[in-house]
């Protein structure tokens, strides 16, 4: 356990220090401190919430946030949580969904930090790739094929170096034996015409100098032209390279002049290596030319294309915008024929089908109450569609002299005065925890119990019928009589619910005699009356005051069936008494 808590104590310091520097990047660790520090939670709670994160993490792949497993698991209410994070780093956070982290780097973190992200169009990110691609392209080009071609170029001007030598020195073992000047000399004018070679010379075996491409230079002794040259033989040829003191660089190549294998001097030959860069610089500028042509018609297709594919996503983030505000019918301009649009094709039409789920909800929202809706579309495919065997408590409200109200009244004031009653039923039941399974011309059928089960599902369907009356009876007296018309019965028992109909049109109801039952009650149902069952009077018990019918033949029934009148319901208070 100690060891336990010094990793704990050296993890959360190192991480209120990364914190303070701007960089955490988890919350979690340090919240668990924080709720340690104010005695929400012991150290066995933090160990116990972190290995059960862990155990979710590998379960679900994905993290869950250590604040909300305190929760889970009971150690705290997330209230308690919130408060003591506001209070410990003066944030404000409303749920222990938002991004903690974020809220204290922008808090704390430096001014850079603090700063909004830049946002990079993607065609400026697509020209600034295809750039760098181009760019390390022919960068990594150049530098291979200029030194592969300076190095064939040096090889080159040796060769030619050796070429010339090797005439040199073939040519002139005959004049020089004979020390006949003027032939060695007219044998080293032709070198001067080669290009890059700057210098030949013959020296004769007392080293001096018997024919040059200098004249002014015949005569003088030779001395190489750096002491203890790096030389490099190839055959009867050596060479090396040197600097002049203009700054030139140039390579001298000499071998021996021999008559019958007698050494009679040497020739030189002296070859520009300037000359070589001078092309290599040359290339080099073609290259930067043409690597700045590729940019810029590069540039333009990047730019293009980026334009051309960020268009259609920015539609489609603004069609996300929209679809969240609820906006389903927004539509993406679809004027391509590839895989973009094909997505704004697909995301119109999932725009169309959210629409028409969302009036589906909205509609049948109206009918069985926010409640069961999220639970139908939570789980739309579980048993309870399909046909099950359920305790349910049926309210059945009708109209009492429908046929004689409507008769001499014109049709739109029948209907909207059937809409009010209509209107208020439905919102009553709702409200009340049941849903409508259907009207029926003047009549209302409401469900409690199915398809989500409440242990007083009874006194649910009592108290929303007694409401309702008072509630008609007070619109009433503003002169839509209909409403005060109404008689409403009640009958608990086993009903059947679950989807009926076809594959085309299917409507989730309840069927069974308890829902016959109720409906024939109405009869005994005077103008703003509400009849039970014995059933509903069994379950209810001194919780209501009724006056008693007696028994009643109902059609289907073979047995007389006690009817009650509800006059009173305690109140929900005296109830829970």
């Amino acid at each position: 356990m100690i060891s336990f808590v010094r990793a704990i104590r050296l993890l959360s310091t190192r991480v209120l220090n990364r914190f303070r520097k701007g960089q955490i990047t988890r919350d979690d660790l340090f919240i668990g401190e924080v709720l340690k520090r104010n005695n929400l939670i012991t150290e066995f709670q933090l160990k116990s919430a972190l290995d059960t994160q862990r155990e979710l993490l590998l379960q679900k792949g994905r993290a869950v946030r250590l604040g909300q497993v305190v929760v889970e698991l009971g150690f705290a209410t997330e209230a308690d949580i919130i408060r003591t994070i506001k209070a410990e780093y003066q944030i404000e956070v409303t749920s222990l969904t938002d991004d903690i982290r974020e809220l204290l780097s922008y808090k704390y973190g430096t001014y850079f930090e603090r700063l909004p992200q830049p946002r990079i169009p993607m065609w400026m990110q697509l020209a600034v790739a295809i750039t760098f691609i181009i760019v390390l392209t022919i960068a990594t080009l150049s530098m291979v094929v200029l030194d592969q071609q300076k190095t064939r170029l040096y090889e080159q001007s040796v060769r030619l170096g050796m070429v010339s030598l090797n005439y040199f020195a073939n040519n002139a073992p005959i004049p020089l034996l004979e020390d006949d000047i003027l032939r060695l000399n007219t044998l080293i004018k032709e070198a001067a015409r080669v290009e890059g070679l700057r210098y030949a010379l013959i020296v004769g075996s007392n080293n001096l100098i018997k024919a040059h491409t200098d004249i002014n230079l015949i005569g003088v002794p030779f001395k190489h032209f750096i002491e203890d040259p790096d030389s490099t033989r190839e055959g009867e040829v050596i060479y090396y390279s040197y600097n002049r003191p203009d700054g030139e660089r140039l390579l001298d190549l000499y071998r021996t002049i021999s008559f019958k294998d007698k050494p009679m001097g040497q020739v030189h030959v002296g070859i520009s290596l300037n000359f070589i860069e001078d092309l290599i610089q040359r290339e080099r500028i073609s290259v930067i030319f043409i690597t700045v042509a590729i940019l810029l018609v590069g540039l333009g297709v990047a730019v293009l294309y980026g334009f051309r594919f960020s268009r259609p996503i920015s539609h489609l983030v603004k069609a996300t915008e929209e679809i969240a505000r609820g906006n389903y019918q927004y539509r993406v301009p679809v004027k391509r024929n590839d895989e973009l649009g094909n997505l704004g094709t697909a995301f119109n039409r999932m725009g169309q089908e959210l629409w028409k789920n969302a009036m589906t909800q909205k509609s049948f929202g109206k009918y069985v109450g926010s409640e069961v809706l999220d639970m139908i579309l939570a789980n739309p495919e579980t048993t309870w569609l399909k046909g099950t065997r359920n305790q349910a408590t049926i309210l059945f409200g009708d109209v009492r002299g429908f046929t004689s109200f409507s008769a001499d009244k014109p049709p739109e004031q029948v209907v909207e005065a059937l809409n009010t009653y209509l209107e208020m039923a439905t919102g009553v039941i709702i409200k009340y925890g049941g849903y409508i399974d259907k009207f029926i011309g003047d009549a209302v059928l409401g469900v409690f119990g199915v398809p989500v089960f409440r242990q007083d599902h009874v006194q649910r369907a009592v108290r929303a019928a007694m409401y309702l009356q008072e509630e008609l009876r007070r619109e009433g007296r503003h002169g839509n009589h209909l409403l005060s018309a109404v008689g409403i019965s009640i009958h608990t028992g086993d009903v059947v619910a679950g989807n009926v109909g076809s594959q085309s049109k299917m409507e989730y109801t309840v069927i069974g005699d308890s829902v016959n039952l109720a409906a024939r009650l109405n009869s005994f149902a005077g103008q703003g009356d509400v009849v039970i069952s014995r059933q509903v009077r069994e379950q209810l018990g001194a919780m209501i005051e009724v006056q008693e019918l007696g028994p009643q033949l109902i059609k289907g029934m073979a047995m007389p069936v006690d009817v009650f009148k509800v006059m009173r319901i305690q109140n929900q208070a005296q109830a829970n008494e």
